[in-house]
C-alpha cells in the first residue's frame, strides 16, 4: 500500500483503466466499417474502369498470341488442335472470348490451334467386315458415305468388295468413303418379262417387285413399228439375276406417227459448285427429266470444283437439273420434243 495516497483515487484507477480499453476496440471497429463501406463504394461506381477488351489472337502464331495476351494483362491457354485447310500449322483458329469482348484483367483466354492441312494414304478396306471397316475410319476420321449390296465373285458375304476413295489415294479427315458389299448369292432378284408390256404396265409390274427402272429410250420404228408406249427390249433380259443396286433399262417404242429426232445423245458436264468457301465435301445430285420420266445420273458426295461428265440419251422436251444439298442450283434444257406427224390418208379409188 502507497502511504499518502487518498483512498477514493486508489480505487478509481481499475475503472478508468477498463474504459480505455473498450475506447480502442470500438475505434478499431469504426475505422474497419469504414475502410470496408468505402471500398463497397469505390467498386460499386467504378468496376467497369477494370474491364479490357479481349484481344485478337486468330490468325496469329501461337508463340505471337501467347505474347499478346500477356501484353494485354490476359493469360492464354491452348484448349484444342485441330486440322484445317485455311490456317497454317500452329496458327490460332479460333479463341473464346471472341476478339473486343469485355473481360477482367487476368481472364483466360481459350485457344484452338491449328495442325494444318492433314494427308495421309486411304487405307484397303476391301475384304473386311463393316465392323472392321468401322473401327478402321474411326480412327483415321474419316466418314462412311454410301453402301451399296452387290453380287461378287471374290469376296465373302458382307465383306467389301469396292471402295472409293480407292486404295493408297491422298485422302484427309473428313473425307466420305462410299463402299460395295458383298452379298449372298441366293438373295440375287431376277429381273421380270418386261418386252411386249406398255412402260405403264411395265413400271407397275417394278413397283410391286420393289425394284427401280433405269434409263427408258423411247425409240422410232417407222410406220410398221410396235404401238406408242410398247416396251420392245430390256437390258438385263427377262430372268436375269439382279442385285439390290441394279437398274433395268427399256426400249420403248415411240409409236408410227412419230417424226423427228426423239432420242438424243448428248454429253453433259458439271462442275460440283463451292457454296461455302470451306472446300468441303457436298451432296450433289443431278437428275434428268424428259418425257420417260425422271431419273439421277449422279447423286453422292463431290469435292468442291469437282469435274462430272455423263454421255446422257434423252427424248422429247428434257432439262438437266443440279442440286447442291437438296437445293436447286442450276437447271438445263437439253431438247424439245417434235410435233406429232399426221397419220397418212389413204386415196379414194
Amino acid at each position: 500500500m502507497v502511504e499518502g495516497a487518498p483512498r477514493e483515487t486508489r480505487r478509481r484507477r481499475p475503472w478508468l483503466a477498463r474504459q480505455d480499453w473498450y475506447f480502442a476496440i470500438a475505434l478499431a471497429s469504426f475505422v474497419g466499417v469504414a475502410v470496408w463501406f468505402g471500398r463497397a463504394i469505390e467498386d460499386f461506381f467504378t468496376p467497369p474502369s477494370r474491364d479490357i477488351p479481349a484481344p485478337m489472337l486468330v490468325g496469329e502464331t501461337l508463340s505471337d498470341a501467347l505474347q499478346s495476351a500477356s501484353s494485354a494483362k490476359v493469360s492464354a491457354v491452348v484448349v484444342a488442335r485441330h486440322s484445317s485447310d485455311r490456317y497454317p500449322k500452329d496458327v490460332v483458329m479460333r479463341q473464346d472470348p471472341a476478339a473486343g469482348a469485355r473481360v477482367r484483367a487476368g481472364r483466360q483466354i481459350s485457344l484452338v490451334v491449328s495442325n494444318g492441312v492433314q494427308i495421309f494414304a486411304m487405307p484397303d478396306l476391301r475384304y473386311e467386315s463393316l465392323r472392321e471397316v468401322g473401327l478402321d475410319l474411326s480412327h483415321d476420321q474419316l466418314t462412311l458415305g454410301k453402301v451399296h449390296y452387290v453380287l461378287s465373285a471374290d469376296a465373302e458375304p458382307n465383306q467389301v468388295v469396292t471402295q472409293d476413295p480407292a486404295p493408297l489415294t491422298a485422302v484427309r479427315p473428313g473425307s466420305v468413303v462410299n463402299l460395295e458389299i458383298a452379298k449372298s448369292a441366293g438373295s440375287a432378284q431376277k429381273a421380270p418379262d418386261f418386252e411386249g408390256k406398255s412402260i405403264d404396265e411395265a413400271r407397275d409390274m417394278a413397283a410391286a417387285d420393289h425394284m427401280r427402272l433405269g434409263q427408258v429410250v423411247w425409240t422410232p420404228f417407222g410406220r410398221n413399228g410396235p404401238p406408242r408406249g410398247e416396251v420392245v427390249r430390256q437390258v438385263p433380259g427377262p430372268s436375269a439375276p439382279l442385285d439390290s443396286s441394279q437398274l433395268v433399262s427399256l426400249q420403248v417404242s415411240a409409236g408410227p406417227r412419230e417424226a423427228g429426232y426423239l432420242v438424243r445423245q448428248v454429253h453433259a458436264t458439271v462442275f460440283a459448285p463451292d457454296l461455302t468457301g470451306t472446300a468441303t465435301t457436298q451432296n450433289v445430285r443431278i437428275e434428268v427429266r424428259d418425257e420417260t420420266g425422271t431419273w439421277n445420273v449422279y447423286d453422292a458426295f463431290a469435292q468442291p470444283r469437282q469435274k462430272l461428265d455423263f454421255n446422257l440419251t434423252v427424248i422429247g422436251t428434257s432439262e438437266l437439273d443440279v442440286y447442291v444439298n437438296n437445293e436447286l442450283l442450276d437447271s438445263t434444257q437439253l431438247g424439245v420434243e417434235p410435233p406429232l406427224s399426221k397419220q397418212p390418208t389413204k386415196e379414194k379409188p
